[in-house]
């Protein structure tokens, strides 16, 4: 009997096989075209490729000229200023708007819809929507001036030494109401029991929220952190709308660094380098933590 059961039982190769034969495009697709044209970007970085690829190699040149480039490192630096506040003010302000939401407050659906309807907009869009707010002849700083403040100045766009701080602005409003509603998601499937508890146990609210709902919500936060975080990383369409890169290079970030080299300068050695750089520095970040994540886990 034993046997018969042992003969009958599928092998685990071919356990759900028609899940296995449908995720066979998905697969290939992911080899061919994400690690091929990966691949195919690294090597072709250690060449002197200009408007064409050329197989000639040159070692780290372009690195090296990546690096000494202040145009790149100026890049750099908006994204990691762009990256932690966005990371930080966005889930700071997406956990509090779901906590108010939470509460079971009238128009709740009205609400919602409202902060998430910035999300359904294109970043040009909004680029461009924030680009005539942020605008000192007719935005913000022109109507509180309207209302008697002569000294008021806010023009973040057009200060060398804030403009990031403006594209910032920009981002919170659009992404912040996606990240409520995530968040929102993994306050509704906390357990009424929960809440009913530490009531009982006399537990303030926000000693509720700090030290149990919030660690009960981890994994929402993880997926919360890596949407945002992707699209810290390929941030491009709202500095375009709204600076252009400018004032000069001071809102320079390195998706359009890499747009620019590839397809303006026609240097596609050096646009090639900066891209492998930037998947470099997300490689750091990924695999450590899905290490920690996953592999840390299993060991468990």
């Amino acid at each position: 009997m034993t046997g018969q059961a042992h003969t009958g039982r599928p092998s685990r190769l071919f356990r759900n096989l028609n899940a296995k034969i449908a995720s066979i495009p998905m697969m290939l697709t992911a080899v061919v075209i994400f690690l091929g044209g990966t691949i195919w970007t690294v090597v072709y970085s250690f060449t002197n490729s200009k408007l064409l690829p050329r197989a000639k190699f040159v070692g780290f040149d372009q690195y090296e000229r990546l690096w000494s480039a202040p145009r790149w490192i100026v890049s750099i630096e908006n994204l990691a200023i762009y990256g932690v506040l966005t990371l930080i003010f966005s889930l700071v302000m997406g956990f509090v708007l779901a906590a108010l939401m939470d509460q079971k407050i009238r128009f709740e659906n009205t609400f919602r819809t409202i902060f998430l309807y910035p999300f359904a907009l294109s970043f040009i869009v909004t680029g461009l929507v924030w680009q005539w707010i942020l605008n000192p002849e007719f935005g913000i700083q022109s109507v509180v001036r309207a209302l008697g403040w002569e000294s008021f100045a806010f023009d973040p766009l057009y200060n060398a030494e804030i403009v990031i701080y403006g594209v910032l602005i920009a981002g919170l409003w659009q992404g912040t109401g996606l990240v409520m509603c995530l968040l929102l998601a993994g306050l509704r499937g906390i357990d009424e029991d929960i809440w009913k508890a530490a009531r009982v146990d006399g537990i303030p609210m926000w000693k509720t929220y700090l030290f149990i709902v919030v660690p009960m919500m981890r994994p929402v936060f993880i997926t919360t952190l890596v949407i945002i975080a992707s699209g810290i990383v390929k941030v491009y369409d709202l500095v375009v709308a709204q600076t252009s890169g400018g004032p000069g290079i001071s809102s320079e970030v390195p998706a359009k660094y890499v747009y620019d080299y590839m397809f303006l300068a026609q240097n596609l050695g050096q646009g090639f380098a900066a891209s492998t750089m930037m998947l470099v520095t997300v490689a750091i970040i990924i695999v450590p933590w899905a290490y920690l994540e996953f592999g840390g886990r299993k060991r468990g």
